[in-house]
């Protein structure tokens, strides 16, 4: 078959005026250069006005902002941010007042509770696995499922009853516990287990329905900080499954009880796009209204130059 194609005659094109059209970057959002004995408010000032670094300065302003007018800030995480040596910084932004509550899944109780024991913790996996010694530590399995105990037979959360056995044991690193120190302060601490995805799970003493019933009295805690989230700011770092999905169901269940929680702030701190975290975290939950930002990067870098920027804001608001 014969196709007759059309004539171009370039001499028409119309063209237009660089200097008329909308153009997405302009020279006023470059980088400023860098000098020695910058402060780190003046470093984040010299970043560009673009895409990531653009997007970092915003959402800790608005982090800021939030906390200035007195709205619930939530941090979500998984154990690899206690693992990089996170702990003390998210135990000084409770005890300033900046984090209202703390979640987790569970292997955070793992590495945490290791942390508080010994100041050790992260197995080498690959080399224990082999005679099937990986996970298999004493001290840890006795002390979460005790915790498990306490809290199934008092009817208290998970979080609460391990971070108040440190407490009470008063460990040589006790003071690096992030669950000890939400205990301190009175802060709520919620963990979301997983049955057979951490290594308490396979110690002889482990009783799923104890795991079960106190993890499920933390999702009822959960639950109701995420209703006082209108307006607040929803933080996940590093949970690339089991907070994003606890989160959206605390979502739906508050919404579904009469509290609208409008126009969150949700902030998803991950090394690579996360499908659960992109759309039950960032996209879904301000879908109505809100903001949400996706952070690519090293835990150990970016949420410490987040909080940093979000204490400078504080500091100018």
């Amino acid at each position: 078959m014969t196709v007759s194609l059309p004539e171009l005659d370039l001499e028409k094109i119309r063209l237009s005026s660089l200097f008329k059209r909308h153009s997405k970057v302009s020279r006023a959002d470059f980088a400023k250069p860098l000098k020695s004995g910058l402060s780190f408010w003046d470093f984040s000032r010299n970043l560009p006005n673009i895409l990531a670094a653009g997007d970092l300065k915003q959402a800790a302003l608005m982090v800021a902002e939030a906390k200035n007018a007195g709205q619930t800030i939530m941090l979500a995480m998984s154990g690899h941010p206690i693992k990089v040596g996170l702990g003390p910084l998210i135990i000084e932004l409770m005890e300033i007042g900046l984090i209202d509550c703390l979640s987790a899944n569970g292997s955070v109780m793992v590495h945490d509770s290791e942390i508080a024991l010994a100041g050790v913790t992260s197995e080498d996996v690959a080399e224990s696995l082999k005679d099937g010694d990986f996970g298999v530590t004493g001290e840890t399995g006795a002390l979460i499922n005790k915790a498990a105990r306490i809290a199934s037979d008092s009817g208290l959360g998970l979080g609460h009853s391990l971070g108040g056995l440190l407490n009470e044991l008063a460990p040589p690193h006790g003071n690096l516990s992030v669950l000890a120190a939400a205990h301190r302060l009175s802060i709520p601490a919620t963990i979301h287990v997983a049955l057979g995805t951490d290594v308490y799970h396979i110690h002889p003493d482990r009783d799923g329905g104890q795991l079960g019933r106190a993890s499920m009295t933390d999702f009822q805690t959960f639950c109701q900080m995420t209703a006082t989230l209108s307006g607040g700011v929803f933080i996940n770092l590093g949970s690339a499954v089991i907070m994003p999905e606890v989160f959206l169901k605390a979502l739906t269940l508050v919404r579904n009880l009469g509290f609208p929680v409008k126009n969150p702030l949700t902030i998803n701190l991950d090394f690579i796009y996360q499908y659960r975290s992109r759309v039950n975290v960032v996209e879904r939950p301000t879908g109505q209204g809100g903001r949400g930002f996706y952070f690519i990067g090293h835990h150990e870098i970016m949420f410490p130059m987040l909080m940093g920027l979000v204490l400078e804001n504080l500091d100018r608001l």
